[in-house]
């Protein structure tokens, strides 16, 4: 069975708003670029089955906005509290915790953590861009997956491409 992983990091926070980091919402721009995520998402025909993403707001809200956009049913995103403040090792637990029966995951989450999932598991073929951003926010990187996800590790995932919203801009 074919496997693929989609990483997007959540969209630009409003740091305007007296709340701690947790409760932070998005921006304008930040629901603006996950909607043409999940649009984008839909169009190339990779809507994933599972949606796991960190409960923290800017982060449910971008996993909301976006599955919209890709047609995923809202409410069965499911939240996982470990994915706030994860760092690689707690990513990769969560992720070799999903079922055989998932096909395609998205995981919506925060940096550093989700950067250094990314560069973890493009065992060196991911390159930085020379703003030095590799996931900016609203980024998606996909990957093919060839193993069970219990497996997943470096020697068992091909990196695909990362997409950037002010790409996606740029194709219209």
């Amino acid at each position: 069975m074919k496997r693929e992983l989609l990483i997007l990091r959540h969209g630009k926070s409003d740091w305007s708003k007296p709340v701690d980091d947790f409760h932070r919402p998005l921006k304008k721009r930040g629901r603006k670029n996950a909607t043409r995520i999940g649009a984008w998402v839909r169009a190339q025909e990779i809507v994933p089955d599972i949606v796991l993403s960190s409960p923290a707001v800017r982060a449910l809200e971008t996993a909301r906005i976006a599955a919209k956009a890709m047609q995923f049913p809202v409410q069965e995103i499911q939240q996982e509290k470990a994915i706030y403040e994860a760092d690689l090792d707690r990513l990769l637990q969560i992720l070799r915790a999903v079922p055989k029966s998932g096909r395609r995951i998205l995981l919506v989450g925060h940096n550093q953590g989700i950067e250094q999932l990314v560069q973890y598991l493009g065992a060196g073929k991911v390159h930085v861009p020379e703003d030095g951003k590799l996931m900016p926010t609203a980024a998606l990187a996909r990957f093919r997956v060839a193993r069970p996800w219990k497996e997943l590790d470096t020697g068992v995932v091909v990196f695909f491409e990362i997409i950037r919203p002010r790409a996606l801009n740029k194709e219209k």
